[in-house]
This record gives C-alpha cells, structure tokens and sequence, in this order.
C-alpha cells in the first residue's frame, strides 16, 4: 500500500470515528420553543420533571393536536408525556390514535409497541414492533427496533408478572406445599461409623 493511500485511509477512519456534532431533536413545527425544551428535558430523563412541568406539558401538547389534529408525530408525543405521568390508558389510545392515522410512520408503532410491552401486552408489542422494523428506513431506527424486539422475545420466554390474583394463588398453592417438606417432618440422615 502506498504511502499516500495510507494516508487518505487513515483520514476517513479519523473522520468516521470522530463523533459528529449531534443534531437537534426535530419537533413538529405547532410545538412552541418552551414546550420543545420541556419535550427535550422529558427525553434526556423523564423523572427531571415536576408533576407540574409534565401536566403543563400534556396540555400544551393537548392544545397543539387540536391545533393540528393531521400531524401524528404530536400525537405519539402526546402519548410518550401521558407514559411519563403514569396515565397508561390514555397514553395508550393516543398512540393507538396515531398508529391508526398514520398506519406507515415508524416512531408511532415503534412507542405504541413500547407502551404495550411496559403494559405487559406482549404479543400486540412483538406485532407493532415488527410493523415497527419493516418501516425503519435508517440503521439507528433498525437498531430500536431490534432491541425493543429482544426485550419482547426475553419476557415472553422467561415469562411475564403479572401480580393480581394469579399470584395470590400460586403463593397460597406453594404454601401448602412447603409445609408438608418442612425440615422437621422430613426424616434425618445419620450416618453411624
């Protein structure tokens, strides 16, 4: 290899490994400046906001898809604040809204799959997920998808908790179990020499 061919390899490697400036985060453009900050904050780490900030923010975003009821994008952000403030159900009809409006835009599959499986809705999660990858049209949206797939195929393998009654009884079946084999009942090994 050539001296000058060396050369212009390393360039490219440098320019590759050096991390490019990040990008802001695109918002719709209904969103004001306060809202995006707050949506960016929400994003770095969803338990930085006060119960305050997050109920501000899902009525500014309320007031934002009534202002453009088309856009999808602000519905699945509607959903995402609803997620954060712990209102399930309703974070899970925006999203289900979105997916419905917009059945080709990844991000809405991609967080209404999200939201099933924290919901524990494992198989409806693994089918938005996978309507998820086959919509990714980048590596980085292949790449959530596919983890957001493994972490499906891992709880559905090992097995869900669910708690509710079914634990309830399983504690009281494995209760009586356990007190037939207590180690007082159980006869003991000596051995003699």
């Amino acid at each position: 290899m050539k001296k000058s061919d060396l050369h212009s390899t390393l360039e490219r490697e440098e320019t590759f490994m050096v991390p490019a400036k990040q990008a802001p985060i695109a918002l719709p453009e209904v969103l004001g400046a306060q809202t995006s900050r707050t949506l960016e904050r929400m994003f770095r780490d969803p338990r930085v906001l006060e119960p305050e900030e997050r109920l501000d923010l899902i009525a500014q975003l309320r007031n934002a898809v009534d202002l453009a009821p088309h856009v999808p994008e602000v519905r699945v952000l509607l959903g995402m604040a609803l997620s954060v403030n712990l209102e399930a159900q309703e974070a899970l009809e925006e999203l289900r809204e979105a997916v419905r409006q917009a059945p080709d835009c990844f991000i809405a599959r991609l967080k209404f799959g999200e939201l099933l499986m924290r919901l524990r809705i494992c198989t409806q999660a693994a089918e938005e997920t996978h309507k998820a990858a086959q919509l990714a049209t980048n590596a980085a949206q292949s790449e959530l998808a596919r983890r957001q797939a493994a972490t499906i195929r891992t709880m559905l393998r090992e097995g869900i908790e669910r708690g509710g009654y079914g634990g309830v009884l399983s504690q009281m079946l494995r209760f009586g179990r356990r007190k037939s084999a207590q180690p007082g009942n159980a006869p003991a090994l000596v051995s003699s020499k």
